[in-house]
């Protein structure tokens, strides 16, 4: 076995890991697969001779990637952006498939990584390899040109956000499904006060149309999403269910190809935040496996 050949078979050992944080940085499959294949590109031009830990070099320069990534984002908005949904990642209702599994293994549900879109992205960074891959401060510092001190408190403040804005779904999967499944019942008969009575009174209703739809809303409280969802009874014959990154969800799929992705954040029976991905340009591009009707 040559060099080039080893160093190809040490990087596969990470690919999953690294395509792990570079999702969680972006929200976006495309962008992170992206990220890693720049990785190998600098591994593969790089001497690392000197380097002891090939993982937490890659996870580095991964990060480093992502985080421009991320910028290069801020300065092309030109409006507002109200709603913007992350890539969901979808699996069969029997259970998510390995290479899935291995990205979302700390359940990183649609509702967190739409938090993690409002944040600065030196907060992202420093939240996400922190908090989710155990990177000390020390390390993260340089990436944002921060102090160690400073990266510890843009995490802090980030996690705040998140606790605060992403709560942590019921881990009972049966659970969550029975009380989506009771959302669509009370949708499809027109039953306003059964939806009430499924959703937590300070609900969050996210949809994402694309850029200019109309339908790029974020409707809040218990009554005002019950009235929305009325919308949704006409859909439930094309009601396919499904995991959202690991969760309950489904997908609408009135023919061919889907129309919309809805995830579902279930806590103590009630929905807390139901966020859907209805842009069609989006939605055509996504990996959607057979679903059961």
């Amino acid at each position: 076995m040559d060099e080039r050949e080893w160093l190809t078979g040490r990087f596969e050992e990470h690919r999953t890991h690294l395509r792990a944080v570079a999702y969680r940085m972006l929200g976006s499959v495309s962008e992170a697969d992206d990220a890693v294949q720049e990785a190998w590109l600098r591994l593969d031009r790089a001497d690392t001779s000197g380097v002891e830990n090939l993982g937490a070099w890659l996870t580095t320069v991964v990060a480093r990637v992502c985080l421009n990534v991320l910028r290069s984002r801020d300065h092309r908005r030109e409006e507002p952006f109200t709603v913007h949904m992350p890539d969901p990642i979808i699996s069969r209702e029997s259970g998510t498939d390995p290479e899935h599994e291995a990205v979302l293994s700390d359940s990183v549900g649609l509702a967190m990584l739409v938090v993690l879109e409002t944040l600065s992205p030196a907060e992202r960074l420093a939240f996400v390899l922190h908090d989710m891959f155990a990177v000390p401060f020390e390390e993260i510092a340089p990436m944002i040109e921060r102090t160690p001190a400073a990266a510890r408190q843009l995490a802090s403040r980030a996690r705040r956000r998140v606790r605060d804005q992403a709560p942590v779904p019921d881990p009972d999967l049966a659970r969550q499904r029975g009380v989506v499944d009771a959302f669509f019942a009370a949708a499809r008969d027109g039953d306003f006060e059964g939806l009430v009575a499924v959703l937590h009174p300070d609900v969050v209703l996210r949809s994402d149309g694309g850029v200019g739809a109309h339908h790029t809303v974020v409707v809040t409280g218990a009554r005002e999403v019950a009235g929305q969802a009325i919308t949704f009874g006409r859909l439930s014959p094309f009601v396919r269910p499904a995991l959202v990154n690991g969760a309950a969800g489904v997908v609408v799929v009135p023919k061919e190809r889907p129309v919309s992705v809805m995830a579902f954040t279930v806590t103590d029976g009630r929905i807390l935040t139901i966020d859907v991905l209805a842009d069609p340009r989006r939605l055509n591009r996504l990996d959607v496996p057979g679903l059961d009707g």
